[in-house]
């Protein structure tokens, strides 16, 4: 321990002649400590909601998702499919039709996005942790089943304990339209609801799934599909929850430039960055409000060097110069910053933790859970140190330099 940082800490400690001294730098480490508690909280809640958003939107996207360059539906009979479905790192190959189609239900109707998804999606995909009502089955025997989403079902009046079925209709794509019976080209499929599901708002007005046989029927195709959704064994995917550009290069390479292929971040690509330049944003917001709690730092320290005006002469006779001085009470200002952010941090990380065992705080409505979800990152607990360190680093600087 240098001379500089021995007597900063015996300042720091040592009861002043002025009761006032030690009031100012109480409230300085004080605003400190609950401004990091604040950040580490925050921060904490904003993961747990990052999480969340990540698992329901995982739940449905898959790993590798190839859809046609140009063009809306393409077959999967080549080599190079092939190929990708003998992979070893290959878990599930799905094939997919998605259509927009009309719907009624006794006197209502709709417009939903109907989704022809084969055995291999439904044994694959985590939607149906997600089911509300009844299973995700889409065949039960003979009958053609539809799981539906919640908000559609609500429009159409429909729950799984009715026994009465749903039509969907498309136009035909060969067949001419009459003039005077237009719904002549019209073709209909016949289907029984299997189950309700409910994931997110968007999702649940939008999506309905039924056989991907019975859509292709409907639509006139043979074994077209839209899109073809890759689950992939987890020595392909790296830390971050994203297959790793190899394995995607591979695969692209295989399929060539008529096919697009990409990882989740690629099909999520707005709603990522959306995260993270909102977690940014709370971060610097929080932190501006940091560099208004330091200014008590600028307070506490001026006081100081006041009363430490004799000290300052005896030390200078003693042969000290300016830049000793200087280091003396800007050390003394940034061991209050550091003494505030570590019991800031520690606050905020035993109410984080409380939260995680106990559960503090409920979340309001009827949300899918019951409390404030808490995610502690520890990437996030030394940027919040070394953001405020920073800050009462150069608060120190400035109060000396105006004194």
């Amino acid at each position: 321990m240098n001379l500089s940082t021995f007597i900063a800490r015996r300042y720091l400690f040592a009861k002043k002649s002025h009761n006032v001294i030690n009031i100012i730098s109480g409230i300085s480490a004080a605003g400190i400590a609950i401004g990091c508690a604040a950040l580490v909280v925050i921060m904490s809640i904003y993961n747990g909601f990052d999480s969340i958003i990540r698992t329901l939107y995982n739940s449905y996207t898959p790993d590798l998702l190839v859809t046609p360059a140009e063009g809306k539906v393409f077959t999967t009979e080549s080599k190079g499919f092939e190929e990708i479905r003998s992979d070893a790192a290959v878990l599930s190959f799905c094939e997919v039709l998605e259509e927009n189609v009309f719907v009624t239900y006794g006197d209502n109707h709709i417009v939903a996005t109907a989704r022809g998804v084969d055995s291999a999606y439904i044994s694959t995909t985590g939607l149906k942790d997600y089911v509300v009502e009844g299973n995700f089955e889409l065949e039960f025997g003979t009958l053609k089943q539809v799981v539906i989403g919640h908000t559609l079902a609500q429009e159409l009046g429909l729950r799984i304990a009715f026994v009465a079925p749903l039509d969907v209709y498309f136009p035909s794509r060969t067949a001419e339209v009459s003039p005077v019976n237009p719904f002549a080209s019209l073709r209909s499929e016949r289907l029984h609801p299997g189950g309700i599901i409910s994931l997110d708002q968007n999702f649940d007005k939008k999506y309905m799934f039924l056989p991907v046989e019975t859509l292709r029927s409907l639509l006139e195709y043979d074994d077209e599909v839209t899109s073809v959704e890759i689950y992939a064994d987890s020595s392909v995917i790296a830390p971050n929850g994203v297959v790793t550009a190899d394995f995607q290069k591979r695969v692209s390479a295989l399929l060539g430039d008529s096919f697009t292929v990409k990882n989740r971040q690629q099909q999520n690509e707005s709603l990522y960055k959306l995260l993270s330049y909102e977690k940014i944003a709370i971060y610097a917001i929080l932190l501006f409000v940091m560099i208004i709690i330091s200014c008590n730092i600028f307070g506490s320290l001026s006081m100081l060097i006041i009363e430490k005006r004799d000290d300052i002469e005896i030390l200078k006779s003693m042969g000290a110069d300016d830049r000793l001085i200087k280091k003396i009470f800007v050390k003394e200002g940034w061991m209050i910053s550091l003494l505030g952010i570590v019991a800031g941090i520690a606050l905020g990380l035993l109410v984080c933790l409380l939260q995680q065992q106990v559960g503090l705080v409920r979340m309001p409505g009827n949300f899918i859970v019951e409390y404030y979800p808490v995610v502690i990152r520890w990437s996030d607990i030394l940027i919040i140190a070394g953001g405020v360190g920073l800050i009462g680093y150069l608060a120190a600087v400035v109060s000396r330099a105006a004194n």
